[in-house]
């Protein structure tokens, strides 16, 4: 038989997906490893995905998504953003992962360098890897309570990079990127030549900080543009498994998205795209409602770890708490998740899922049941 391609063969284990697993495998397990809205949908947005089904609107729609669609996107990120977009920008994707997989196809070549957080999301690094680019970690220090520094990137830039990855709010950090520093970091793209690629799949949650998109930074001008936003409503209205958000692209490059879109996916499949599209114009009380489940769950699991002694970093943003259980990982945060799991029922996500800083680490998932939270944070082992 023949061989897989090597860059294929070299993608490692999802450790979030491992842990996770391995706990539904696990009778009882409280499962903490995972961020997955449980809030019921509200029923107008249902309807739309049935509505579409049951009037058998299941062709193909265009590549870049229904014009409504496009256009309601846009509508929220100039509402948000204060960024004068038109909806000629905006690309209906297949979700967030598909929409960052959809960027960097159009920005990296073979070998190609791009700049992604350590600690940050896993696809970034798979995703850049299965392109034949080569991902670089920045790196993201507790003792800078987790945020970019230029210099730090800045020393990494050589003649092969192309992008830098950014993530705001962050998965795992719960981190939230300063205005003042996302300026700094659009400004440091242009004097390097380098694009953007902004995910944004928790800008809904923050909490008493604002969200700020390098967008707001990014000059208007064809061949001056450099910045792409991924967003997602996926984690803002509890569509996961519908796969769905959209990526803004920088003017001028419209037809060129086209094209690579066709090629990757076509288009987004219709129920999908009118049930993101009720979501998006219709009443927002679940977005309400899931920011404010979130915000309580934080300060509760927060105050349980203050009570333990153990550290972590203050969540501005998604639904993700940072802690630190280095005095009971023994160095391996990845196998000592395994074994609590195994004794104690709980899951977390392991640090050095997230990079080499990771370790010591753990995302504990804040968006379930908070008696649930509470139970497993309360299980964590003291810090004496």
């Amino acid at each position: 038989m023949p061989e897989l391609a090597a860059h294929v063969r070299d993608v490692p284990v999802n450790q979030i997906r491992e842990i996770t697993e391995a706990a539904w495998s696990t009778p009882g397990a409280i499962v903490l490893s995972i961020g997955e809205p449980g809030f019921a949908l509200p029923r107008h947005i249902l309807d739309a995905g049935i509505d579409c089904l049951a009037r058998d609107e299941t062709n193909y729609t265009p590549n870049a998504g229904i014009p409504a669609l496009r256009e309601a996107f846009a509508a929220r990120f100039r509402e948000q953003q204060g960024v004068n977009i038109a909806a000629d920008r905006v690309y209906v994707v297949d979700g967030a992962q598909q929409g960052l997989h959809f960027a960097m196809s159009l920005l990296l070549a073979p070998g190609d360098e791009i700049l992604i957080p350590d600690p940050g999301y896993p696809t970034f690094a798979m995703t850049s890897r299965l392109l034949h680019a080569v991902p670089v970690q920045y790196p993201l220090y507790p003792q800078n309570s987790f945020q970019p520094h230029l210099e730090d990137i800045e020393a990494l830039i050589t003649p092969r990079t192309r992008v830098i990855m950014l993530n705001s709010p962050s998965n795992p950090l719960g981190a939230v990127i300063s205005e003042e520093t996302t300026r700094q970091l659009v400004e440091l793209a242009v004097r390097h030549d380098l694009w953007i690629i902004s995910d944004e799949c928790y800008e809904a949650f923050t909490f008493d900080v604002p969200h700020v998109s390098p967008a707001r930074f990014d000059s208007d001008v064809p061949g001056e543009a450099r910045v792409f936003t991924s967003l997602t409503l996926s984690k803002t209205y509890g569509l996961t498994g519908l796969r769905i958000g959209a990526l803004i692209c920088p003017p001028g490059l419209e037809r060129k998205m086209n094209n690579v879109m066709e090629s990757i996916v076509s288009c987004v499949a219709s129920p999908s795209q009118y049930t993101a599209l009720a979501a998006l114009t219709g009443p927002q009380d679940y977005v309400s409602r899931a920011r404010n489940h979130y915000r309580s769950n934080r300060d509760a699991a927060s105050a349980v770890l203050r009570e333990r002694g153990i550290p972590f970093l203050d969540a501005q943003g998604a639904f993700y708490l940072w802690a630190d259980v280095s005095h009971v990982s023994g160095g391996d945060v990845r196998a000592w998740v395994r074994a609590f799991l195994a004794e104690s029922g709980v899951s977390f996500a392991p640090g050095t899922a997230f990079g080499s800083i990771g370790e010591g680490w753990i995302r504990i998932a804040l968006c379930g049941a908070q008696q649930d939270l509470l139970d497993g944070v309360s299980r964590l082992p003291a810090k004496v």
